[in-house]
């Protein structure tokens, strides 16, 4: 039974239509009345379908005349240049960007934001907080001495069961004491790299990559070898190659195969397949950061890069901070070979993770309302980004660039003729609205044009007046 409300299963029919030309641009939708026949529901039905799809900018109301299929803004926008995936990579270099991010995080922190476009989560009222404090408060029923006892060594034995289940469809199979929990994917990746390397080593990321894992490899005196990644596939196993070819030192690489954090991208089950193959037969570590799998519109789950692991070589790490629960801080690892070095490691830097948020967290995981909330979650995050993407093909200048992902909650969005994204960023603040600009995103010049922005907050006049403002600020400074 599809668990979506009927107007919205009316919608996805006639937006399959839409898209697949069997309603043209320019056409006239079945009036409400005639929609009310066909499929005999009532007139707030449809009136909601149509409203619906009008508010995705697939169809416009004329008056007087009913709803005609439109062509969305954003369809006419191109994709941000793909990188020369042929040119031989910059050296490994020392990051020295924490110092840049660390200012553009203070000086957010310092001035009043009306509205903060920054971010890559989930607004609040989109994750189960009733649920999941019911859940918390029966943990502490069953267990009165949750609080005051020591926690188990690896995590809550019923939680690891739980996410052991649930890796089957992502092709691993584990077994629960294979799995670490952490705090949050942040600690994973930390743990990661602190098992596989040493102080001065090389590691292969994606570029452009998440800023945090920039921090955590200057925090670790760790060389930055920047891989060129397309918001098509992902990182470029080609360039990979070469850049194992000819730096002898590289010690691991680091990927977000879905939904790559800021592009968008999500690698094919080939790329997927030869990257853990090439990181084996070099010896060198692959890391996997999974934490927006669960976001990705697909009929099925995407296969993780842990399941063409044979030999133990991947360290798979993900967390629930972006799916259930930012405040839970829940994550957890498979280290695979340096599993008994991660678990000296997790113990020697944080012992182990409460129990209590575990607890809750394997209760509501365990039963057919988690899948049922990320259903919803991804259909809440689909408008949002629709209508964020129309909104910036309608106000932003032409030559923008942006990508449109497969799900998740952030845009990639490149400005045109080159135009400094550090200068929208400062003039933004002054609007008091908050995006982050794509130097935060590599140690390189080679995004200084781009900027991601959230989808994660319900769309309203407030974010719209945002966006439109943001235009106003591209359109003037590239003049």
């Amino acid at each position: 039974m599809d668990p979506q409300p009927l107007y919205r299963q009316l919608a996805n029919h006639y937006l399959g239509a839409i898209k697949a030309g069997t309603l043209g641009q320019g056409e006239r939708m079945p009036s409400v009345r005639s929609m009310m026949r066909l499929h005999d529901v009532s007139l707030s039905t449809a009136l909601q379908t149509c409203r619906q799809l009008e508010s995705e900018g697939w169809i416009e109301a004329r008056p007087r005349s009913g709803y005609f299929v439109r062509q969305p803004r954003r369809v006419a926008m191109m994709p941000p240049e793909e990188p020369n995936f042929g040119l031989p990579p910059d050296p490994a270099q020392y990051v020295g960007i924490h110092a840049r991010v660390s200012d553009f995080i203070a000086k957010g922190r310092a001035s009043p934001i009306k509205v903060n476009l920054s971010g890559a989560r989930a607004a609040p009222e989109l994750y189960p907080a009733a649920q999941l404090k019911n859940a918390a408060i029966r943990a502490l029923r069953r267990n009165p001495e949750l609080l005051v006892r020591s926690c188990p060594p690896g995590g809550n034995a019923q939680f690891r069961a739980i996410l052991a289940r649930r890796a089957l469809a992502l092709g691993m199979v584990l077994s629960p004491d294979d799995i670490t929990i952490t705090h949050g994917c942040i600690e994973a990746l930390n743990l990661a790299l602190r098992a596989v390397t040493q102080p001065g080593d090389t590691v292969a990321v994606e570029s452009p990559t998440f800023y945090g894992l920039l921090q955590i490899l200057e925090s670790l005196g760790l060389r930055a070898l920047e891989i060129p990644a397309g918001t098509g596939s992902g990182i470029s196993i080609e360039a990979l190659e070469l850049a194992m070819q000819t730096y002898g030192n590289i010690k691991a690489v680091v990927v977000v195969p879905h939904l790559q954090n800021p592009l968008g991208s999500i690698m094919t089950d080939v790329s997927k397949q030869r990257l853990v193959h090439l990181c084996e037969q070099h010896g060198v570590a692959l890391i996997e950061d999974d934490t927006y799998s669960a976001l990705v519109e697909s009929e099925v789950p995407l296969n993780a890069l842990k399941a063409w692991d044979r030999s133990g070589n991947v360290i798979y790490c993900a967390s629930l901070h972006k799916i259930l629960a930012p405040g839970m801080r829940l994550g957890w690892m498979v280290a695979g070979k340096w599993q008994a070095r991660v678990a000296m490691l997790k113990y020697a830097q944080t012992r182990d993770n409460e129990e209590w948020s575990q607890i809750a967290a394997a209760e509501f995981i365990a039963s057919t309302d988690f899948d049922r909330h990320l259903r919803r979650l991804r259909a809440a995050l689909r408008p949002q980004r629709e209508r964020m993407a129309e909104a910036i093909a309608a106000g932003f200048p032409l030559g923008t660039r942006m990508t449109m992902p497969q799900g998740g909650i952030t845009l990639w969005i490149e400005l045109p003729h080159k135009l400094s994204a550090k200068k929208v960023f400062d003039e933004a603040l002054r609007h008091q609205i908050l995006i982050a600009p794509g130097s935060m995103f590599s140690n390189s010049n080679r995004y200084d044009a781009f900027i991601r922005v959230s989808c994660g907050w319900r769309y309203s006049e407030e974010i719209d007046d945002a966006v439109r403002r943001l235009g106003h600020i591209v359109s003037g400074l590239a003049r």
